[in-house]
């Protein structure tokens, strides 16, 4: 189960990842927003990152007009290491050497087809493990602190 979320700005690219996953069988908790009337991105950022931290979704996706403040909203919550992608490559990446759990996009900066390739690449690609599971520890011993 995937948790996908965003504010007013975010609204229809995440109707249409929502879309997208299920018309590829793979379920996703709605967090909100219901609509694209102004709201504030930090509630639903927060309530996605929760049900990921706690073990009730996988993973997650978080959306806004850029990305950057539910993602910042989303990695408040202990636990979570949210990935701002607005490319392939970055979001293979980081799911290779950081082990991000949720992936924010901005939809003001990528569109429907390419939203789809960098959720397509974040779900697919494996943690490599190894060195970079030395990193990610570090980086949770700092969230630790």
């Amino acid at each position: 189960m995937i948790a996908i979320a965003s504010d007013h700005g975010g609204y229809a690219l995440k109707e249409h990842i929502k879309a997208y996953l299920a018309a590829k069988g793979i379920t996703c908790q709605d967090f909100g927003t219901d609509s694209a009337e102004s709201c504030d991105y930090p509630l639903f950022g927060k309530a996605a990152a929760q049900a990921v931290a706690d073990g009730r979704c996988e993973t997650g996706i978080v959306i806004c007009t850029t990305g950057i403040g539910i993602s910042i909203s989303a990695n408040k919550v202990k636990g979570i290491r949210c990935a701002l992608c607005g490319d392939v490559l970055s979001a293979e990446m980081t799911r290779r050497h950081n082990d991000a759990n949720m992936l924010a996009m901005g939809a003001g900066i990528v569109g429907p087809m390419l939203a789809e390739r960098i959720t397509d690449v974040f779900l697919n690609t494996p943690f490599e493990g190894g060195r970079h599971q030395r990193r990610v520890g570090l980086m949770m011993d700092i969230e630790a602190e």
